[in-house]
């Protein structure tokens, strides 16, 4: 199902950003003050919006298909300080200041569980 919203997305990004065909684009989130990569979600045009607009990160739920502000459950708020393109348009890096753990698993991170590879 592609995903058509309504949004106040500034049409210069809009036409930068090369979704998905259903109208989603990967969102990398970074913690600002460490590094550390968090997390990844998806936001449509209408969930970058927001973002951009309230400093609060907005995403899209693919298996619940609604919008959910990080932290609005939860408490573990991410405060949005930067967001960025990347160079061909098809994912956004966040960069956050993260309240607890970033992971629905209660870690910092989502990354935190298996090593696939580590220093070749």
């Amino acid at each position: 199902m592609t995903r058509v919203a309504d949004s106040a997305l500034d049409p210069g990004i809009a036409a930068r950003l090369k979704r998905t065909p259903d109208g989603l684009v990967c969102a990398v989130v970074q913690e600002r003050g460490t590094g550390d990569v968090l997390m990844v979600a998806w936001m449509d045009d209408e969930a970058l919006h927001r973002t951009l607009t309230t400093g609060r990160a907005t995403y899209w739920s693919r298996s619940r298909e609604e919008y959910w502000v990080k932290g609005e459950t939860s408490g573990h708020v991410q405060h949005v300080h930067e967001v960025r393109l990347d160079c061909d348009g098809d994912a956004v890096l966040v960069m956050v200041e993260q309240t607890g753990p970033a992971c629905h698993t209660g870690t910092h991170t989502c990354f935190e569980a298996d090593v696939l590879m580590s220093d070749m």
